[in-house]
């Protein structure tokens, strides 16, 4: 867990929180029933800033299985930011509830909630991190692939996004190869790849960040997509990001220079014809709707686990 048991990025995750986090998860998954009463009289305050349908529902329902009680607030309808000042927001929000998730644009958000937070605070995304879908993917993969050593992900497409971050961090902290393949414009923040290079040493694990989609998919055990087009992006920038990410589309071709086993990963929601074919997500391949389901095991087990540290 971060500093005071938030869960705002995966920097300082090692192999030991996530396996830790994963092994929860497969119990919680295997057996519902015996989590039922287990935030029972808990508040989880839900925080949106960017629209959502997993995220918002996998918490929302994670939380009521597990005996809790979850509250929406839509923040580009209420004072936050625009009224009242995170520090102000955080330290209130604390004395409600117990935990706080939120889905914000600007990762500074998250880490000043975190900071003047006095209950733990998760990420539920930001520009920079999206630490719940991977640690969910890391599961997805655990149930799809036993283990993780000697495997490789190759990520294809916008190298500059949260999704992209966050699997540096989490493939390179477990022992997983990760290659990036994705134009020079859109490649990672430098920061963190450096810092997943430095996992990746303690791990055994090995990164590569490479301008061409069939060096990064070659022999990958699991391929992965993302949309073109976040949240942050203008509808002014379309264009010029399709002709950029064109060469990075999965396409059968791509995926058939991947193992015969591979996997396909998207973490939704995704375009057809635009960062995968159709063929590709809705063919033998494809496990994005076990990803999709896989974000309520891997909730709750965050819930359960920063509400034991409470």
């Amino acid at each position: 867990m971060d500093k005071a048991n938030h869960i705002v990025s995966l920097e300082s995750w090692g192999k030991e929180d996530i396996f830790a986090l994963l092994d929860k998860a497969m119990k919680v998954k295997r057996n519902p029933g015996n989590y039922s009463e287990s935030l029972k009289g808990k508040t989880l305050l839900m925080m949106f800033e960017k629209p959502s349908l997993r995220t918002r529902v996998s918490f929302e329902v994670a939380m009521t299985q597990l005996g809790g009680h979850a509250i929406y607030l839509d923040l580009i309808t209420s004072p936050v930011k625009s009224k009242e000042s995170l520090k102000d927001s955080a330290i209130v929000s604390s004395r409600y509830c117990d935990i706080i998730m939120a889905r914000m644009f600007d990762h500074e958000d998250i880490e000043e909630l975190a900071k003047f937070a006095t209950v733990p605070v998760i990420n539920a995304l930001t520009n920079k991190y999206h630490p719940c879908q991977i640690l969910s993917d890391l599961l997805t993969l655990k149930e799809k692939k036993k283990s993780f050593p000697n495997l490789k992900l190759a990520f294809v497409g916008d190298g500059n996004n949260n999704i992209t971050h966050s699997l540096l961090l989490g493939c390179s902290a477990i022992g997983m190869d990760i290659s990036v393949g994705c134009p020079g414009e859109l490649s990672p923040l430098n920061e963190v790849v450096n810092l997943a290079k430095k996992k990746a040493k303690i791990a055994g694990s090995n990164i590569e960040i490479v301008n061409d989609a069939v060096k990064a998919v070659r022999d990958a055990d699991v391929v992965y997509a993302d949309s073109w087009m976040s949240y942050h992006i203008s509808p002014e920038q379309k264009m010029q990001r399709f002709k950029l990410l064109k060469p990075f589309q999965v396409t059968s071709e791509l995926m058939g220079y991947a193992k015969p086993d591979a996997v396909f990963m998207n973490c939704l929601p995704a375009k057809r014809g635009e960062e995968q074919t159709a063929d590709v997500i809705d063919g033998p391949h494809s496990i994005v709707y076990d990803q999709a389901e896989n974000r309520l095991h891997m909730q709750k087990a965050l819930l359960l686990v920063l509400n034991s540290k409470l």
